[in-house]
């Protein structure tokens, strides 16, 4: 399995000639748009930083499109779609978002979203708890801060933090990603352009957070 990271809240994973996507930006988001062929996309939530199906090329005659709540099976990926909100006022500020929970090649990937709850619910937390991967927002004001983003890796307990969703153009705070790793305990963590992982690789007695490069 291959992880790439696209900037916001965007990853491309690849396992042989299966490629998914999650959250990738549409052509009139302020943000750059990958390029690059799928089967199969997921939205956490309708933003143009985020729904951006339409700048995927299909790997066969149709896009698989998922972009809410609910369980999927599609070309043996299991996926489940979590209700949650964009904020922590249920969803009056900026609406819902789904956290996805996807299982392929005996890896448990967790992706949150533009995650802004001030805690998981109960079903998330169940669902979640002790994920191989989670995919995490860090960089607040529309999503969860540095403090926050870390105590809710902490209810979820996984092997793997890849934090996401900071950085952006017009962000009051330029630090988030060191403040996230200082959190952590990780700030000696350096970026790497892509990761590149089989189930045997990751570690049962450790946690760990890597940091990706965005590739555009």
């Amino acid at each position: 399995m291959i992880i790439t990271y696209y900037g916001i809240s965007c990853f491309k994973i690849q396992s042989g000639d299966n490629v998914l996507v999650f959250d990738p930006p549409a052509k009139n988001a302020a943000a750059k748009t990958p390029r690059f062929e799928s089967h199969l996309v997921l939205i956490s939530h309708n933003h143009p930083r985020h729904n951006g199906e339409g700048v995927i090329n299909p790997k066969e005659e149709k896009l698989q499109v998922i972009n809410g709540p609910g369980e999927y099976e599609i070309k043996g990926v299991q996926i489940t779609g979590l209700p949650s909100f964009h904020d922590d006022q249920n969803g009056k500020k900026y609406g819902p978002n789904t956290i996805y929970k996807v299982e392929w090649e005996g890896i448990r990937l967790c992706h949150l979203g533009d995650f802004g709850e001030k805690e998981l619910s109960e079903r998330a937390k169940e669902e979640l708890s002790g994920a191989d991967i989670l995919f995490l927002p860090i960089g607040g004001e529309t999503v969860i801060d540095a403090q926050k983003a870390a105590a809710i890796s902490a209810q979820i307990e996984p092997r793997i933090v890849i934090p996401m969703h900071y950085d952006a153009p017009n962000a009051k705070n330029k630090n988030q990603l060191a403040e996230f790793l200082k959190e952590m305990g990780e700030e000696k963590t350096k970026a790497e352009e892509k990761l590149t992982i089989k189930k045997k690789d990751i570690s049962q007695e450790e946690s760990k957070v890597i940091v990706l490069k965005p590739a555009i």
